[in-house]
């Protein structure tokens, strides 16, 4: 019984609700862009001098690496995607603090955002488009989603969490 506590404890919980919103949201946005919008129909949107909303299907996985074409190769994918959504679960249920969660969570929501699109359209949906330039340069990043920014957010977390815990304070 104790162990049942362990895994349903406050930050377990408040894990649970971030990767929850973090999920709700990013596919709010994918099924307004889509359904409502009708980003496919628009093409490129300016939405500010540096940012575009564009309609990219990604069949890989972050940064377009590992593109799939073939059922078989989404469902491995996504097969992926699981197995390290429950670890990431285990290890939420083993965080000590609220960014750790926090972190997690983000984590967690984003993958199964991406993995729902990867499911249901055989494709991630990825619209937000990055780019900057000036006299003779221009820097485009890749195209991504709300899934990849709460991803990258968690990850930042979980760095600062590294850097600044009890044990890197410790190191020589």
């Amino acid at each position: 019984m104790q162990r049942l506590s362990y895994l349903s404890g406050p930050l377990t919980r408040f894990g649970f609700a971030v990767a929850a919103i973090a999920c709700v949201i990013d596919q709010a946005s994918k099924l307004y862009l889509l359904l409502v919008f009708d980003l496919a129909a628009r093409g490129a949107v300016r939405v500010t001098p540096f940012i575009d909303f564009v309609l990219t299907r990604n069949t890989g996985i972050s940064y377009g690496l590992f593109q799939t074409q073939g059922a078989l190769g989404q469902w491995v994918l996504v097969g992926l995607k699981s197995l390290a959504v429950v670890l990431l679960w285990v290890w939420l249920a083993r965080a000590r603090d609220r960014l750790t969660a926090l972190s997690l969570g983000l984590i967690i929501g984003g993958a199964i955002g991406n993995a729902i699109d990867r499911v249901a359209y055989g494709w991630v949906v990825d619209f937000v488009f990055f780019h900057l330039s000036g006299a003779g340069w221009q820097f485009n990043w890749y195209v991504f989603n709300l899934s990849d920014v709460a991803i990258v957010a968690g990850v930042v977390g979980l760095l600062y969490v590294s850097l600044r815990g009890e044990r890197a304070a410790k190191a020589p």
